[in-house]
């Protein structure tokens, strides 16, 4: 073991572990603020008129931008982690530090042991923020954004379906979400794929008070019968196609039976039940009035157990875009993988030494963040449109980098 100075190599190396952790945490806090204080300030510059109009107060415009400065720096955090580690790493190798390091025998990927502790501590902490403690500030920045800058949101898919218990459908032709009113409602009940009940309903409206749905001119139908009659495939059948009613019910809903002949095809009688009606009734359905708000970027504003619940619930009802839920959910994960993906081509794009200084370094370090941002946007928007898997949306640009880190950190001299 070599001894220089009164310090082993191990003791030397524990002292420079420190002084490069220290400066890139240093480093990295620093350009946070800065570029966190540029994007408040362009925004601020683009929102003082509606704030104006809407009257806001003083704290009202600082509750939002202290919102809005979370979820900006979590959103920044790799990028910003890789732009501190080109600088950090540019800097030591104008000084010709780097040189004297590895010249003392230091390997490469030794030196590369302090930068990943210090990326480790910060994705550690991006991860439990942007996981847990973010999203919940998100939900305040997106009501307030809702309120007084997007224009009023008007609902206006058709002819909605969706799952809402097991072997338990529901339809609505059109929904109001200005009056929470919805028209020509049915909600269909099914035992091995046969529909056994059906409520139907002229409209239902959402009351705010009760938090319960009125139905309006409702009707509720009982099969209790369903059964299919072969018919042979060289004969006509002669079919009772006249809907029939127990003795002693409520309604006969047809008295005459016609008879009609058809040709070879398996035909099905019913015996069906007006089990009750009326103009209003008061009853509890598994959706509100909030399955029908706007709910664009609503998985910001979800911790991580809270998308796995989301993901599921649409999953079970059919509903489309879950694939955006999906896509949120996975990069929540990958995120902390970007953050070491970025910071090992970092260390190696920047540790050689430049005649022209460091300037050119951290603008090639610029400009591989913009192609990563732009390579991560095209595949999340391709995952959310259903053309990309969202596992391979999220997992995709840290997968291409690490191949061109390991690709320069073979080919590019140091």
């Amino acid at each position: 073991m070599a001894i220089v100075n009164g310090l082993s190599t191990i003791d030397q190396m524990k002292i420079l572990d420190r002084y490069i952790i220290k400066k890139v945490l240093s480093t990295f806090f620093f350009v946070m603020m800065i570029l966190v204080a540029i994007i408040v300030v362009i925004d601020i510059t683009e929102k003082v008129d509606k704030f104006n109009d809407h009257n806001l107060t003083m704290p009202q415009i600082l509750g939002y931008y202290m919102d809005f400065v979370s979820w900006i720096s979590g959103l920044l955090t790799p990028i910003i982690c890789f732009i501190a580690i080109v600088y950090v790493t540019s800097r030591l190798a104008a000084h010709t530090e780097i040189v004297a390091i590895l010249s003392s025998g230091v390997s490469f990927p030794r030196l590369l042991l302090p930068y990943f502790i210090a990326s480790s501590i910060i994705a550690s902490i991006s991860f439990v923020f942007n996981g847990w403690v973010i999203p919940h500030s998100n939900r305040d920045r997106l009501a307030f954004e809702m309120q007084y800058f997007q224009n009023k949101f008007y609902f206006e898919s058709r002819n909605v379906h969706m799952q809402t218990a097991p072997n338990v459908y529901l339809f609505i032709q059109n929904y109001n979400n200005q009056s929470n009113t919805g028209y020509q409602f049915s909600l269909e009940k099914f035992n091995d794929n046969k529909l056994i009940e059906k409520l139907t309903a002229d409209n239902i409206q959402w009351d705010s008070v009760k938090h319960k749905w009125t139905l309006r001119y409702w009707r509720r139908k009982k099969v209790d019968e369903l059964f299919e009659l072969k018919s042979n495939e060289d004969s006509l059948k002669e079919v009772n196609t006249s809907v029939q009613v127990k003795p002693g019910d409520d309604l006969k809903l047809s008295e005459n039976t016609t008879k009609e002949l058809r040709p070879k095809t398996n035909v099905f009688q019913s015996n069906s039940i007006l089990k009750g009606f009326g103009e209003a009734i008061d009853t509890t359905l598994a959706i509100t009035p909030k399955d029908f708000e706007n709910n664009a970027h609503e998985y910001d504003g979800m911790t991580i157990p809270e998308l796995g619940h989301q993901i599921t619930q649409l999953h079970f009802r059919g509903t489309t875009g879950v694939e955006a839920y999906e896509v949120e959910r996975h990069i929540r994960f990958a995120a902390p993988c970007t953050t070491f993906v970025l910071v090992f081509m970092g260390v190696i794009v920047s540790a050689r030494k430049s005649r022209g200084g460091t300037g050119f370094q951290i603008a090639l370090g610029f400009l591989l963040a913009f192609v990563f941002i732009l390579f991560f946007t095209m595949t999340r928007t391709f995952a959310e449109t259903g053309s990309l898997a969202p596992f391979a949306a999220a997992w995709l640009p840290n997968a291409l980098f690490s191949v061109l880190s390991l690709f320069m950190y073979k080919y590019v001299p140091r």
